[in-house]
């Protein structure tokens, strides 16, 4: 096994500042220090970046990765206001604070569900330091859903969405790391995982305060990302004049972008046959693929 598999990615964090509050941006650097940054990998609501370890490592011999902790997860300390909250804007500037961090070449921005949303959201705002977007079943709704959802009247549609509530009935205290794999082990959401990537997630996933282990991602924050949807992905889509390499599962897709889609000729969706919104987790040889394709 090369070393990139056994080399522990590095933590750094990042200073932010922006109109959503000032902390840390938490990062894992994977790869060469010396070499500029190839690729910033997003992770999806309820999770964090250690999540997607054992998918970015093997990348790491040919490439430099980022993956940020988005804020409210893992071990940013960015602030979490939920009240007045509409959309993703935040993770989106959060993004395009990290990426003017970075000297060198353009990057490939990419993630996973809300952190492939994210990633589009910062390209149109930051075009100049992104190359391509790849993008793994992102949260985007039909166009006429998205148009709806600026609407006074339907902004809060989505916190009625069996997601949202499900999330505020989330366990958020364990006893041990090993009661939460066991909790967790096959079943809802984490069906299908390997044990290691269940170990990676509660790695960053659970944290420690006066009263035991909590989830570093609170239930009402996980449940805010799944209720305030009023950006538009679209219009970025449009916007930011980069390729965008879209990879949705072909069961349960979050994802109302369809092959050749009208108007976003820079945009090409590939349908992962008996894929599914947990692709990345289960396939990760397909995502691998694909982010190392738009990278080198």
């Amino acid at each position: 096994m090369d070393a990139a598999r056994l080399s522990p990615p590095r933590r750094m964090t990042v200073p932010i500042a922006n109109r959503w509050g000032a902390g840390e941006m938490s990062v894992l650097d994977f790869g060469d220090p010396k070499r500029p940054v190839d690729l910033v990998f997003c992770h999806a609501n309820g999770f964090n970046a250690a999540t997607y370890r054992s998918l970015l490592a093997p990348l790491a011999s040919s490439l430099r990765i980022l993956a940020p902790d988005l804020r409210g997860h893992g071990a940013t300390t960015l602030p979490t206001t939920t009240e007045g909250r509409r959309g993703w804007q935040d993770h989106r500037d959060d993004l395009v604070c990290l990426l003017e961090t970075l000297d060198g070449p353009p990057v490939v921005l990419a993630g996973h569900s809300m952190g492939g949303t994210s990633a589009i959201l910062a390209s149109a705002e930051r075009p100049a330091k992104v190359s391509r977007v790849v993008a793994f079943d992102p949260v985007i709704w039909k166009r006429w859903m998205v148009a709806a959802l600026h609407l006074p009247l339907l902004d809060q549609l989505p916190g009625r969405i069996p997601l949202a509530k499900a999330a505020l009935r989330r366990r958020a205290r364990f006893e041990s790391r090993e009661q939460a794999l066991s909790a967790y082990r096959g079943r809802g959401a984490f069906k299908g995982w390997s044990d290691i990537m269940l170990v990676d997630y509660l790695s960053s996933g659970l944290v420690e305060d006066e009263q035991g282990l909590v989830l570093a991602c609170s239930p009402q924050w996980e449940a805010s990302n799944y209720a305030v949807q009023s950006h538009d992905p679209w219009k970025a889509l449009k916007a930011s004049g980069r390729p965008v390499h879209i990879l949705k599962g072909q069961r349960g897709s979050t994802c109302a972008v369809e092959p050749s889609p009208r108007g976003l000729p820079l945009v090409t969706v590939d349908v992962v046959p008996d894929g599914a919104h947990f692709f990345p987790m289960l396939r990760p040889d397909v995502a691998r693929d694909a982010l190392f394709e738009a990278a080198v």
